[in-house]
């Protein structure tokens, strides 16, 4: 599934990474050069220029991001130096407005200002405003534990500028004032921000923040654990169902197409998602090449944890090892659909009929379980091919191509599915079938969006027709890109069809949806894919086909209903993030200027 509902295009830009060490450093130069500039420059102004730069802002920074990290550990949190570096720039950067503030005044009426020192002890409640509410997210949701951690920036400021100025007494009493307002407006930011996702889940969303991180960037066990622990206490056991298409050749089994009732998310590496690759290495290289399309499911189907992936896996496993070693030279057919544009093309293969259902060139994306699964006990006769269903997932629209049960579109999918297999099972005859696998990976997920099964070519020869499977791991596909890759497969293969995997390992680059195409022109995935499927022709060998099904009792998936409940929570605490962030940084300004007033 496309995640504007599992995570949201409005949540995309919400994971971030932290720059390299010495971006950062670039980054605090120029800004305490900035900042220098502003409160010294031209030479006559309060501030020495280098007094500014090294003493007051750029020495204080260092001392910051170096002792973050160690304070917070000793507490119990946890802050990189990459982190701690970034935690430094950014919240330096809440100065910049006050002091190009301050030098437009200076400018207009410089007898009207307070002294330079108590203006450089104004700035400390913004930055432990901001380094407070990060800390409490990234290090230790807990005020007592991350404020030590917090102070470590605005104190080593205060000491070289108390030192550097050696002010009045009042002085000291307005810097503890400044940064008490600082620490309370943060703390206010935090509570309101915390309240949706604990007023739904009856937990502290700012407190799975470091989990999130961790896990993203570290694949962390410890966050992993703790991520997956929330997710388990809103799932519920189910019987999930798995069918194998296997393709044995003389020389083993040669591949094998997976289709667990399963959908492959969350989100990064949690419960089910990277499934096509996690699946694949548990069935090993006894199923030969694995390929491990999107099947007809919704985040509902999502494994919470681990444990739960682990039951799917072994029972898939088990399967495999039990099937039969099939026909050589049972019924077969050519991919098949009736009309301009069905929504459902059907292949005979032995024992199995596979479906695969698209609404390209028309947006498509998550199909409801309960949409097909009437249609499949409508036309299973017995003696007759099992229907196996692919929902090829490759044509992107934000918000629009979900199929749902009892919509216009499901009856005309089922119309489609009907249609096609009876077409199917007419033109089918017996004979060899022949395959060939193509693999093309080591994809880089930043740069194009494939995960990390790469793309998978998987060409049916039969019925004297070749069809092409191209399988590629990602989330979607760009609307329009399907037929210009199907376009470039045309001299190769009579009937073709470009699949996705759904694999939700790919939001974790930006925090969203990341369609294959995004990042990669359609024109290397045209070569890409093409040179996929001419492996695979090259690789055509006979094959007999096997196929089963099993119901694996009591895996855990997540509730129904549960990710809309989830993600509307994210939106509101989004929401009341971003009004409460702009209203307490205004709130710190406006009481450090009463506090100001109040001492002149």
């Amino acid at each position: 599934m496309t995640t504007r509902r599992a995570s949201g295009s409005k949540h995309r830009r919400l994971l971030i990474r932290a720059p390299s060490p010495l971006e950062s450093l670039a980054f605090l130069l120029v800004e305490a050069a900035l900042l220098a500039a502003l409160f010294g420059l031209p030479t006559g102004l309060p501030l020495p220029f280098l007094t500014g730069f090294l003493g007051v802002f750029l020495l204080p920074a260092l001392v910051a991001s170096a002792l973050t990290g160690p304070v917070a550990s000793v507490l119990g949190g946890r802050l990189t130096l990459k982190r701690s570096l970034l935690l430094s720039v950014t919240a330096g950067a809440f100065s910049i407005p006050v002091a190009a503030v301050w030098r437009i005044i200076h400018l207009a009426a410089p007898g009207t200002l307070p002294a330079v020192a108590t203006i450089l002890l104004f700035l400390q409640g913004p930055i432990l405003w901001f380094r407070h509410m990060t800390l409490f997210g990234v290090s230790n949701p807990s005020h007592l534990r991350s404020l030590p951690a917090s102070l470590v920036g605005p104190l080593a400021s205060c000491a070289a500028i108390l030192l550097l100025f050696t002010p009045a007494t009042i002085v000291y009493l307005e810097a503890g004032l400044f940064l008490l307002v600082g620490f309370l407006a943060s703390a206010l930011l935090l509570r309101a921000a915390d309240r949706p996702i604990r007023r739904e889940f009856g937990t502290s969303g700012v407190a799975l923040i470091r989990p999130l991180l961790d896990h993203i960037n570290e694949r962390d066990p410890a966050a992993t654990e703790t991520l997956e622990r929330f997710f388990a206490k809103f799932s519920a056991p189910v019987d999930l169902l798995v069918r194998l298409i296997v393709f044995r050749s003389e020389d083993g089994v040669k591949a094998t197409v997976a289709l667990p009732s399963v959908h492959p998310g969350p989100f990064a590496s949690l419960g089910s998602s990277d499934l096509p690759r996690r699946l694949a290495d548990r069935l090993g290289a006894a199923a030969g090449t694995v390929f491990v399309p999107h099947t007809p499911c919704n985040h509902d189907l999502d494994l919470p944890t681990t444990a739960d992936f682990d039951r799917m896996a072994s029972g898939t496993a088990q399967l495999l090892a039990d099937l039969p070693e099939g026909s050589h030279d049972g019924p077969a057919s050519a991919l098949v659909g009736v009309g301009p544009a069905p929504f459902a093309r059907a292949q005979i293969l032995g024992p199995v009929a596979l479906v695969i259902v698209t609404q390209a060139p028309a947006p498509t994306d998550d199909i409801d379980r309960s949409a097909v699964e009437p249609v499949a006990q409508m036309l299973e006769t017995p003696g007759g091919p099992a229907i196996a269903f692919v929902d090829a997932h490759n044509s992107y629209v934000e918000d629009e191509g979900d199929l749902t049960y009892g919509s216009p579109a499901a009856e005309k999918l089922a119309r489609d599915v009907e249609a096609a297999v009876r077409l199917a099972h007419s033109v089918a005859r017996s004979g060899p079938v022949r395959i060939g696998v193509g693999v093309r990976d080591g994809y880089s997920l930043a740069e194009t969006g494939i995960g990390p099964h790469g793309i998978r070519a998987l060409v049916v020869d039969a019925a004297g027709t070749r069809t092409a499977y191209v399988l590629i791991d990602g989330n979607n596909l760009v609307l329009g890109f399907r037929a210009a890759l199907l376009e470039g497969l045309r001299p190769l293969a009579v009937t073709a069809e470009i699949l996705t995997t759904d694999n939700h390992i790919v939001h974790e680059v930006d925090g969203g949806t990341n369609p294959v195409g995004e990042r990669y022109s359609v024109d290397a995935l045209r070569r890409e894919v093409r040179a996929a499927v001419e492996t695979a022709i090259a690789d055509l060998t006979p094959v007999w086909i096997a196929s089963g099904q099993r119901r694996i009792p009591s895996v855990r998936v997540l509730r129904p209903g549960w990710t809309v409940r989830l993600l509307t929570s994210l939106g509101d605490t989004l929401s009341m993030f971003t009004n409460a962030f702009v209203m307490t940084y205004l709130l710190v300004l406006t009481s450090s200027l009463v506090l100001l007033l109040l001492f002149r």
